[in-house]
């Protein structure tokens, strides 16, 4: 591949053109999809392409990593996984039998389960707290045992917002890695590793994606360092790399990323705001509101929006919250979040016993559909009960 691509363009403009990436044979402004599992040897018994086999390595991979790593200015690069469970496991199990972790109480659901289920296997010790809570971090850490800080912010489904660099301070301070969930934010609008945080992770099945039709994972690193390297042995040997046809659709994501977000987050803010005033509605989660206790660290956190995420708990309880969400037309009742469709779920029923989650409360994922027409939809549907 070559590219022409002048330093000075924006980010926006360098994932919609994927790099500037040309095929050289073809001259095709689209890359190929390179599906093979083995490489010829040169004379020599060596490999000039820089290809081996296909399970470590591939090119429709590289060039969907390229513009990742690009988006999130990662020294280290980009490394594609088959899910966000991959990725985010990955992390953990480069670490050493006896670490100690610190976690959210509220982050993703199934990733909490595996730490509460299956890290203490692997010997890690794990640690649940308020990462909102600077006070309350601080005192989990323990100097010198503690490896590894995860957050995840904006977290789903309350929507709290953790303080990346003053966490990455403490992290630090303590001898531990910080690593940062940031699926909900995205890197248009969060670069956790330019606020100090040293791995940064990806469900890229949702926002970066945003076709629901993707299953993938990505981590970026800030440093090239031993840790680094640990996991991208991890993602080889474990067999975890993205398939090639994946990584293309994913790549073809990404070159919309910038005005799907940008679309998504005007309508998630527009209905935060009306149905912040909706007689069936007692809260609205969303950290764009003024009233929400994150607001303030979220504007200086976040740039250009709040995220495509929001929140509503339902008057009523959990069974009116799960009427309205059957009456619904437009909005889909299906888990997942980040598409160019608009979802809404119950997470409580999804989520199951100890969820954090309040039984009221659904989760909106919003698209890019009309906002007036998701409005009235769901409006219709909480008026029905």
């Amino acid at each position: 591949m070559s590219t022409d691509a002048p330093r000075s363009w924006s980010k926006r403009s360098l994932a919609a053109q994927a790099m500037g990436h040309v095929d050289l044979q073809t001259r095709a402004v689209v890359a190929p999809i390179h599906v093979s599992t083995t490489y010829i040897r040169d004379p020599d018994n060596q490999y000039s392409s820089g290809f081996v086999y296909g399970r470590p390595d591939n090119a429709t991979v590289r060039e969907a990593e390229a513009v990742l790593a690009m988006l999130e200015e990662a020294q280290a690069g980009a490394l594609l996984f088959s899910s966000g469970m991959a990725a985010a496991t990955a992390v953990f199990q480069a670490l050493d039998p006896g670490d100690h972790v610190v976690a959210p109480t509220v982050m993703y659901w199934a990733l909490r389960r595996w730490l509460s289920e299956e890290a203490t296997r692997w010997g890690l010790e794990v640690d649940f707290v308020a990462t909102d809570d600077l006070d309350a971090l601080r005192a989990a850490m323990r100097p010198g045992r503690t490896k590894l800080v995860w957050i995840e912010t904006p977290s789903n489904p309350l929507w709290t917002v953790t303080d990346i660099a003053a966490v990455a301070e403490i992290a630090h301070a303590a001898g531990a890695r910080l690593a940062v969930d940031s699926t909900c934010a995205s890197p248009v609008v969060t670069r956790p590793l330019a606020l100090g945080a040293d791995v940064v992770m990806h469900a890229a099945t949702k926002v970066l994606n945003g076709h629901s039709d993707v299953i993938a994972g990505v981590l970026a690193g800030a440093a090239p360092d031993a840790f680094w390297t640990r996991i991208q042995r991890i993602r080889s040997g474990q067999g975890a790399i993205l398939g090639p046809f994946e990584a293309y659709l994913l790549l073809r994501g990404l070159r919309t990323l910038h005005v799907r977000i940008a679309a998504q987050m005007a309508g998630a803010a527009d209905l935060a705001r009306r149905f912040e005033a909706h007689p069936s509605v007692h809260a609205v989660l969303y950290p764009g509101l003024p009233g929400h206790p994150g607001h303030a660290l979220a504007a200086r956190q976040m740039q250009g929006g709040f995220g495509t995420m929001l929140s509503i708990r339902v008057a009523g309880g959990a069974a009116a919250a799960v009427a309205a969400a059957a009456a619904v037309g437009l909005w889909k009742r299906a888990t997942s979040l980040g598409g160019v469709e608009s979802l809404i779920e119950h997470r409580a029923s999804i989520e199951g016993p100890g969820t954090p989650c309040p039984d009221d409360l659904l989760r909106l994922s919003v698209g890019i559909e009309d906002p007036d027409d998701l409005y009235a939809d769901l409006d219709r549907a909480l008026s029905a009960r």
